[in-house]
C-alpha cells in the first residue's frame, strides 16, 4: 500500500465540475484548455465524465498553470484581470496587521480596488461577524464562481493568518449549489443555508481579536505552497466525518466496521451517528464510498500497480466488484480512467 495511505493521510479528491468551472474564463478567451490540463497532469478526457474526480495536487497545479499562462490571478473569471503578484503583495501587508479583523478589512479593501465585479464586506451585529460578498458585475456564471472561490480562499487565508481554523457559525450559499451539499459542507465544515442573493459566512465576532501570528519567513513558505495550503491546511480534523474517516482508513483493505461498531468506538448510538453525519452532509455509506474512491484514484496514478492489487487495497476481494463500484463513483471503469489519465499525460 502507498506510504500516504498507510500513514492514514488519504486526501479528499475534488469533483470534476470544479475543474470545469474554474476553466470558464480560459475557455471564453479561446485558450488551449487541453494543454493547461495536461500540464497539471489532468487528462482532458475526464471532463467528459461528470462523476470523475481529480486529486488536490492536480487541482492546485492547474491553478498555478492557469495563473502563469493567463497572467491573471482571477483566472479570467472577472471582467478585468488581477495582476500577478497581487496576492503576494497583499499578504505581505496583512501579516503586519494587529489582529484578524484589521487584516480582513484591509484585504477586502485591497481587492475592492482590484476587482469591480464584487466586493467583500465585514460587519458586526449582536456579537456575530458577518462576511458577505456583494455582487456588482453582470449576472454570469463565471463571475458567480469567482465569488465562491474568493470566499473560500478568504476563509483559508484568514485561518492561516491566525494559525488556526476559524470555526464558522454558518455559510450562505446559492440555492443551485444545494445538490452539491456534501462537497460544500466539506469545504467550509459548517452548516450551510442555501438561498439566492446571499453569499458569505458568519463567525463569532470575538475571533476578529485574534492576533496575526505570521511573519515574513512563514509567508515565504506559505506562498510557495499556495494554493494547496489554502485548500487543506486548516481542515477541521475534529469533525465526525474526519474522525470516522481516519478510523476507516485503518480498515481500507479489509472489511470495514459496521455503523454499530463505529458507534461503540465513539461511545454513541448508531442513531446519533446518523444524525450527526447528516448534519455534516454525509451518510455512513457515502463516507465509506468516498474514502475508497479517493484511495483508488490516488493508486490508479501509479503505473506500477495492477488493477487487481488496487482492488484489494481498497477493500474489494473481486476485481469485477471493484470495477462496478468505481464506475458508479466516477462514471468510468478503473482501467479506462487510468488509461485516459496516464496515456494522455505521459505523451504530452
Amino acid at each position: 500500500m502507498s506510504a500516504e495511505i498507510e500513514s492514514g493521510t488519504t486526501r479528499h479528491t475534488i469533483p470534476i465540475y470544479q475543474v470545469t468551472e474554474i476553466l470558464q474564463g480560459a475557455r471564453e478567451q479561446g485558450l488551449d484548455i487541453d494543454a493547461m490540463l495536461l500540464r497539471a497532469d489532468i487528462s482532458p478526457a475526464l471532463l467528459a465524465s461528470p462523476l470523475s474526480r481529480v486529486s488536490q495536487r492536480q487541482y492546485a497545479r492547474l491553478i498555478r498553470v492557469m495563473r502563469y499562462n493567463m497572467r491573471d490571478e482571477s483566472f479570467g473569471l472577472c471582467s478585468q484581470p488581477v495582476r500577478i503578484g497581487a496576492f503576494a503583495y497583499m499578504s505581505r501587508n496583512l501579516i503586519r496587521a494587529g489582529n484578524l479583523g484589521e487584516a480582513m478589512r484591509e484585504g477586502f479593501a485591497f481587492y475592492h480596488m482590484m476587482i469591480g465585479d464584487f466586493v467583500m464586506r465585514l460587519s458586526i451585529k449582536n456579537d456575530v461577524a458577518r462576511v458577505r460578498v456583494v455582487h456588482k458585475g453582470p449576472p454570469d456564471t463565471m463571475g458567480c464562481y469567482a465569488e465562491r472561490v474568493f470566499l473560500f480562499f478568504a476563509m483559508g487565508l484568514s485561518s492561516w493568518l491566525v494559525a488556526r481554523r476559524l470555526p464558522l457559525l454558518r455559510v450562505y450559499y446559492p440555492a443551485a449549489e444545494k445538490e452539491r451539499d456534501a462537497y460544500v459542507k466539506m469545504l467550509f465544515q459548517a452548516p450551510v443555508k442555501y438561498q439566492d442573493g446571499e453569499l458569505g459566512f458568519d463567525l463569532e465576532a470575538r475571533w476578529l481579536d485574534l492576533p496575526v501570528v505570521q511573519n515574513l519567513m512563514s509567508l515565504r513558505a506559505f506562498l510557495r505552497q499556495a494554493p494547496a495550503s489554502l485548500l487543506v491546511k486548516y481542515r477541521d480534523q475534529t469533525s465526525l466525518t474526519e474522525r470516522i474517516r481516519r478510523l476507516l482508513r485503518r480498515h481500507l483493505s479489509t472489511e470495514m466496521p459496521t455503523l454499530e461498531e463505529v458507534g461503540s468506538v465513539f461511545g454513541v448510538t448508531p442513531q446519533t451517528l446518523r444524525r450527526r453525519l447528516r448534519a455534516e452532509g454525509q451518510t455512513y455509506q457515502l463516507l465509506k464510498d468516498s474514502l475508497r474512491c479517493d484511495a483508488a484514484i490516488e493508486l490508479l496514478g501509479r503505473a506500477d500497480m495492477s488493477l487487481v492489487d488496487i482492488a484489494a487495497m481498497v477493500g474489494f476481494s473481486e476485481p469485477s466488484t471493484f470495477h462496478r463500484a468505481f464506475k458508479k463513483w466516477t462514471g468510468l471503469p478503473p482501467g479506462e480512467y487510468r488509461s485516459r489519465s496516464l496515456r494522455e499525460v505521459e505523451t504530452y
